[in-house]
């Protein structure tokens, strides 16, 4: 959420950002009622001083009539505070509403345009798509040949978008979480375990939309809980409230959750399978910072995304995120998408992980600040987030990158010690 003195003193900019990022919001009616409130807050101090004066005046008066006229001034008073205080809050409770559906201002540098057509590409990792010497096949050909994934019984038991895994895809899935989490954990990432459920002011505190016709959340009925959609929720609500020491940041840790959405977008053969599921397991990153290392701390994030997918030979791209596939959260955000052989004709890119730099917007929501020993006062931290590794996406990555011509799949270098063996559906 913006500061609401920022939206006042910069409301062109504001606008122009939200019709960047796609959103048309009347920036000029919360400027008039936030001016309004402003003037009856004025009035409201003022109808107060004037109360107390009344209400210390009683005792001195030395007429009777005196006294109950000034009692009934006083009644006045308050009666005309009240009603100007549910004036008050019914404007407070609309400018709330209008200023959460005001998305983050963007960096500068990030590609203005409505949705992935207009990411910038702006790097690609050590490995180029692959030349193979046979016709590659996508995964779920894959994991049928292999007997790796069940849809089939997935939608029986719970629907469609729901799968079961079998096998060695199991062994795989368990020796990419460790992999992922042994990397972070020397990188200085303190693992958890979180909870799969989360309250719903903590979910919308992050900027997801927890209940309603556009939420991609699950919520459970008759509870203020939902499913979440992604760790990042959970870790970022784990320090609500609180004040950090500046001292301590940034704070990095590693979430390891199952994720739940309703994933509502179109499907088809780019999307099958494995690409856009209902439930998956996920290892995300998250940091709390101090607001001047926020941008290199970003960068960090994605230098260790691309890392993971360096050594687990896929190829990738990196694409800085147009404005309008941001997010509402978002200051910047990067996407990486890797190569996947099976999807289309002849393969194409997919996103695998994105990591983003979400500035004070989640912070300020969730009232997460940090106190410096040489510095007065308390300031917003800033929140990251970035996926080590949607784990359905990174299976997928790897059968389909490096099926080999005798039907069976190599396993990247990293995971061979997590399996105890090279290859899936070959010799072990």
């Amino acid at each position: 959420m913006l500061d609401r003195k920022f939206l006042l003193e910069n409301a062109e900019d504001v606008e122009r950002n939200c019709l960047e990022r796609g959103l048309e919001i009347d920036i000029s009616q919360l400027v008039a009622l936030e001016t309004g409130r402003r003037e009856t807050q004025r009035e409201l101090q003022e109808l107060n001083r004037l109360a107390n004066e009344v209400s210390k005046s009683i005792s001195q008066a030395k007429d009777p009539s005196e006294r109950e006229s000034r009692k009934a001034q006083g009644r006045a008073y308050r009666e005309r505070k009240e009603e100007m205080q549910r004036d008050h809050d019914r404007c407070e409770a609309e400018i709330l509403e209008i200023q959460k559906r005001i998305p983050n201002m963007t960096h500068p540098d990030a590609p203005v345009g409505m949705d992935d057509k207009a990411n910038l590409e702006l790097r690609r990792g050590a490995y180029e798509p692959r030349q193979f010497e046979f016709e590659p096949v996508d995964h779920v050909e894959i994991g049928d040949r292999l007997e790796l994934f069940d849809f089939e019984g997935g939608s029986r038991t719970t629907g469609h978008g729901f799968y079961f895994l079998k096998g060695d895809a199991v062994r795989l899935e368990l020796a990419l979480q460790l992999y992922a989490v042994d990397l972070l954990v020397q990188e200085g990432f303190t693992p958890l375990v979180t909870p799969d459920l989360c309250r719903d002011e903590i979910v919308e505190g992050v900027g997801f939309i927890p209940r309603g016709p556009e939420t991609q959340i699950y919520s459970i009925a008759d509870s203020p809980l939902s499913l979440v959609a992604t760790a990042e929720i959970t870790l970022a609500g784990l320090y609500a409230q609180q004040t950090l020491s500046a001292e301590e940041l940034p704070i990095r840790l590693c979430g390891i959750s199952h994720c739940f959405r309703t994933e509502a977008g179109a499907h088809g053969r780019a999307t099958r399978g494995l690409y856009r599921v209902h439930q998956f397991t996920k290892v995300e990153m998250f940091a709390f910072s101090v607001p001047a290392e926020s941008d290199a701390l970003l960068e960090e994030l994605c230098s260790l995304q691309c890392r993971i997918f360096d050594e687990l030979e896929i190829p990738f791209r990196v694409v800085d995120t147009a404005t309008g596939d941001l997010g509402g959260p978002a200051y910047r955000k990067y996407d990486l998408e890797a190569w996947m052989p099976g999807r289309g004709e002849r393969g194409d890119w997919g996103e695998v992980t994105s990591t983003s730099n979400c500035t004070d917007y989640q912070s300020r929501r969730l009232q997460i600040r940090c106190k410096s020993q040489d510095q007065k006062g308390t300031r917003f931290v800033h929140t990251l987030n970035g996926t080590a590794l949607a784990l359905s996406r990174a299976v997928l990555a790897i059968l389909e990158n490096h099926q080999q011509a005798d039907g069976s799949v190599r396993i990247p270098p990293p995971l061979q010690r997590w399996m105890g063996q090279e290859c899936i559906g070959g010799p072990r």
